[in-house]
């Protein structure tokens, strides 16, 4: 039996698709895998997997406060849980894996997701900012592996902190096959709606586009992104789906006709991102109005999957508009995703995952 690894996050689970991905590909290694969360007022049942999933129940939901409490919640629940890898994803569960693994005496593993002092919500607020970026100066020194998502942010963290930091990209597994789109013809959105997404320019674009926006995910910006909708009279042309389970947002995915990929450059965080949804797109065979951000652009360089299109509503709408009357160009970057998707998948970035893993172990 391998060594006993838990990864923590303040995810619900259910919708980590990241998470699942990576727990699910150690715990097939051979380790002993728990993948620790959060359990949110509208949570539904976890799904069985083949690896042991924990939530933890905190009483504040947002703010500096609901992530000290989370995290002294999380070491109450070290106490009584040992492990022999502690892997803290992100520095808002990092301080709790650093200090236990530090009593412990055992490693502990930094996984990167974002460019936490540099997030939209955090970079014009120096006091916040100073103390993130505190916390993620020590899950770095601290960290006997770290990885992260992109290039850049590879480039990024080994210049400010002097250290090696690997690279495991947000990737899709390999699906068997796509659908044509389907009818009425829709745009998908699916991610999380916090500030920074593009949403508003999207919504605005819509008002000229003859086609439906499909958004897919749950957050802060769900109250305002409504009641824009309302103001725009978009309410038969936009619908709101809430967090997908994975299986039925590949499904909902595939029967679009493109995808939203757009970021505003509120911090290098974004700037610097690789979502997972650029790779969800084009495993499911459709193309993408992306923005073009460093990584992005080095992918679609190699294969053009997407119309690079800056993130204001009327580059939105010529390229929502391209995208529908533009039969050859549609069909070409098609044609690429088609390609693409049989390289840009999780079982590569798995060999690299599990490599990393054994070394440490």
């Amino acid at each position: 039996m391998g060594k006993s690894i838990v990864l923590t996050v303040t995810t619900d689970l259910n919708h980590d698709q990241r998470m699942l991905r990576i727990a699910g590909t150690l715990a097939s290694a051979g380790f002993v895998v728990t993948l620790l969360g959060r359990e949110l007022p509208g949570s539904k049942p976890l799904v069985g997997q083949h690896f042991q999933q924990v939530r933890l129940r905190c009483r504040l939901a947002k703010g500096p406060f609901f992530y000290l409490e989370f995290n002294l919640r999380l070491i109450l629940w070290f106490l009584w849980n040992r492990f022999e890898i502690y892997g803290g994803v992100d520095a808002d569960t990092a301080l709790a894996g650093v200090l236990t693994a530090w009593w412990r005496r055992q490693p502990f593993v930094y996984d990167a997701h974002e460019l936490f002092p540099e997030l939209p919500e955090v970079v014009n607020r120096p006091p916040v900012k100073a103390v993130w970026a505190w916390v993620e100066k020590l899950a770095f020194s601290r960290a006997s592996l770290a990885y992260t998502v992109s290039g850049s942010l590879v480039e990024y963290f080994q210049q400010r902190y002097r250290r090696r930091v690997h690279l495991i990209r947000n990737m899709p597994f390999r699906q068997p096959g796509v659908q044509e789109p389907g009818q009425p013809v829709y745009f998908i959105y699916q991610g999380a709606l916090n500030v920074g997404r593009g949403l508003e320019a999207t919504l605005e674009a819509m008002q000229d586009v003859p086609a439906q926006l499909v958004i897919c995910g749950d957050g802060p910006l769900l109250p305002a992104l409504q009641e824009r909708v309302q103001q725009l009279n978009l309410s038969r042309k936009v619908i709101f789906k809430g967090n997908v389970a994975p299986a039925s947002l590949a499904q909902i995915t595939q029967q679009a006709y493109a995808g939203i990929m757009l970021l505003e450059n509120q911090g290098l965080s974004y700037y610097y991102s690789l979502a997972n949804k650029f790779f969800d797109y084009v495993q499911a065979g459709i193309p993408q109005i992306c923005i073009p951000f460093p990584e992005y652009e080095r992918l679609n360089t190699e294969w053009e999957v997407a119309l690079l299109t800056n993130n204001n509503p009327e580059d939105i709408r010529k390229s929502m508009l391209a995208l529908l009357e533009g039969r050859e160009t549609y069909q070409r970057l098609r044609h690429n995703c088609l390609r693409a998707r049989q390289e840009w998948v999780w079982e590569k970035e798995a060999e690299r995952l599990v490599h990393l893993y054994k070394e440490l172990a």
